[in-house]
């Protein structure tokens, strides 16, 4: 785990599958633990500004263990899930049966041109290698009219309350992942890869460059700690 355990990691696809796969057995419960239970708050939030309506077709990338596709299909749309790591999927086919769950590379979507009328990707664009090249991958799969909302950690806006979220993040996370986490060494990179990660501006800047995006913008929750950017297909 040593090789996947700093925010400059190469992020080849393997090694990012391999992290997850020793995290996916308490994940969920982890993700809600180390979120104060917000975590739920923000899947409903993702669900909301995708403006999903029944019988729609919506992707969700980086699904993980598929509670975000579960969460996706309250909307009465069809949600499926696809994610790089085996273990993952393994582990939320065994409590979400009926999940369509499906092992998939966010560079290389094994969906056709315009199959889906949103996509979406939770906490995960962050782990892949090529940022702008999944973001032109997912307007590959998208209809053009449809939507993409990428729900990810960004930059608090409180300068005081900025200070002591990093704090929590370097030095915390990681002490209270050993606590509930099945391969907790995994936090200390997620920790970091969220502090190196853009903020709000930069990341909606990125998604406007990568591909036929339009109308990129964004919305903060928890005071910018996560932060909501969603864009139309052109």
């Amino acid at each position: 785990m040593d090789r996947v355990t700093r925010a400059d990691l190469d992020k080849q696809p393997h090694e990012v599958a391999e992290m997850f796969d020793g995290v996916a057995e308490r994940y969920d419960l982890t993700n809600t633990v180390l979120s104060f239970g917000q975590d739920v708050g923000w899947r409903r939030a993702t669900r909301a500004a995708l403006g999903l309506r029944p019988g729609e077709r919506v992707l969700d990338v980086g699904a993980g263990t598929g509670v975000s596709t579960d969460e996706l299909g309250r909307s009465g749309a069809f949600a499926v899930g696809a994610d790089l790591s085996i273990g993952m999927l393994r582990a939320g086919r065994r409590v979400r049966p009926d999940a369509p769950l499906l092992a998939g590379d966010a560079l290389r979507l094994p969906f056709a041109d315009a199959t889906f009328d949103a996509v979406t990707i939770s906490f995960a664009l962050r782990n892949v290698v090529d940022t702008a090249a999944a973001l032109r991958e997912f307007a590959r799969v998208t209809r053009p009219g449809g939507r993409l909302v990428v729900c990810e950690f960004s930059t608090p806006t409180n300068q005081a309350f900025r200070t002591v979220y990093m704090q929590y993040l370097m030095r915390s996370l990681p002490t209270v992942a050993r606590g509930v986490s099945s391969n907790p060494e995994a936090y200390v990179y997620l920790a970091e890869s969220i502090r190196a990660w853009p903020d709000q501006a930069a990341l909606a800047a990125r998604i406007a460059d990568a591909g036929p995006w339009d109308r990129v913008g964004w919305r903060n929750l928890t005071g910018g700690v996560v932060a909501l950017h969603r864009a139309t297909r052109r």
